[in-house]
């Protein structure tokens, strides 16, 4: 099924004025909807693309598609350089906010960037309103990134990038707190299709009419130029086993809006009320990078399974 993305006047958030903690990039939206309110989470930084280090911030919106930044932004910081990267919720199969005793969980990965350590881990924290957040735990896992995760029959399934290896690929693990996990030995999904390069990143999972679906990005060669992402899916019925979409990439970058004229992904997809799916996504413009990731947009498939 070919997927109908249509894309809302945009962007949701850019970057934030001179001096705010993220006025010179943010990426990686984490969405939820409760109580009537849309709240997206984001990786946002100052300084150099050599030497950023992301903190979270936080905005909300009534329609999902404009955004406030709240007031107390950022709202959760990692130790000395390292950043939050990545941010992801526990949720339930179907993507929606899956709270556990009245709290949220909240997995990121991490790494110091101003160091030159490229070492990416797997770290959690909670809070009860999302603004106030618990000094994050130890790491989890190594060489993790973009993690997603979904608590379904009593475990926690995660699917996340393992960048300790050239290509990129796609890992899944499991656990029984959410805490300590048991990877599978092979990679779940790996770079085979003629659209992709070099990498695979941002995993996404929801699981629709019984069956997981994952979107995903790559890098994608366009016009000779390899520093264009694009988003593909791939569809599995035990989350091991995935068949890649053949009509990949499924969304990529609009080259009619500079803000996101290369780039379209580390993504967020949620089902709404009406049924239809709605995406928020990070993008960027055409090098060089001064500012690595720009803004955040959000596109609707009105008629989606």
């Amino acid at each position: 099924m070919a997927q109908d993305w249509q894309r809302d006047e945009g962007p949701c958030i850019g970057l934030g004025e001179a001096g705010a903690f993220d006025d010179m990039h943010l990426f990686a939206p984490c969405v939820a909807y409760e109580d009537g309110t849309y709240s997206l989470w984001y990786s946002g930084s100052q300084n150099t693309v050599a030497d950023r280090v992301f903190t979270l911030g936080l905005a909300t919106s009534n329609d999902g598609i404009h955004f406030a930044k709240h007031d107390r932004t950022p709202v959760c910081r990692f130790t000395g350089g390292r950043s939050i990267l990545t941010p992801t919720l526990l949720r339930h199969a179907d993507g929606s906010l899956c709270r556990e005793q009245g709290r949220l969980r909240l997995w990121f990965s991490s790494c110091d960037f101003p160091s030159g350590d490229t070492r990416h881990t797997l770290h959690q924290t909670t809070s009860a309103d999302g603004i106030t957040w618990d000094t994050p735990s130890n790491e989890q896992l190594e060489n993790a990134y973009a993690p997603t995760i979904i608590k379904e029959d009593g475990r926690y399934k995660l699917w996340f990038t393992d960048v300790g290896q050239e290509p990129w690929c796609m890992r899944y693990a499991e656990s029984s707190d959410g805490e300590t996990w048991q990877v599978t030995p092979e990679p779940v999904l790996v770079v085979d299709q003629p659209w992709e390069r070099h990498r695979l990143f941002y995993p996404t999972v929801v699981k629709i009419a019984g069956q997981y679906w994952m979107w995903y990005g790559s890098y994608s060669q366009h016009g000779g130029e390899e520093m264009r992402t694009a988003l593909g899916c791939a569809y599995s019925d035990d989350g091991l086993q995935w068949q890649k979409d053949p009509q990949n990439p499924i969304f990529g970058p609009d080259e009619s809006r500079d803000w996101e004229s290369h780039y379209t992904t580390s993504q967020s997809v949620l089902r709404l009320d009406d049924g239809s799916l709605r995406i928020w996504y990070a993008s960027r413009p055409a090098p060089p990078f001064e500012h690595k990731y720009f803004a955040i947009g959000t596109a609707r498939w009105p008629d989606a399974p």
